[in-house]
């Protein structure tokens, strides 16, 4: 089996599923970055989305929209857009 035969890989929450750690911001960096990390995890979940997707006014769904935008386009190069965010194949 080659590269190309290979499933995309999932969307994942590994990090949230093994850390032991603080979650608590305003600490130090280290502990904000862990916890932004699982913040965000935690956030992201099914069950949670479902429920309060439909109660966001379309302005909060909009700012949501246009922060996650803003952060991965200053953030990300478009190969890693791709790679990480889309789960594209982009070279």
């Amino acid at each position: 089996m080659n590269d190309q035969d290979q499933p995309k890989p999932a969307y994942t929450h590994d990090f949230l599923k093994t850390y032991q750690g603080l979650i608590a911001f305003g600490w130090d960096r280290e502990t904000d970055e862990q916890s932004i990390i699982c913040y965000l995890q935690m956030f992201s979940n099914d069950a949670l989305m479902k429920t309060l997707a439909d109660r966001l006014t379309d302005n909060e769904i909009n700012d949501i929209q246009n922060l996650i935008h803003r952060l991965l386009k200053a953030h990300l190069t478009e190969s890693e857009y791709h790679r990480l965010f889309l789960k594209e194949d982009h070279r």
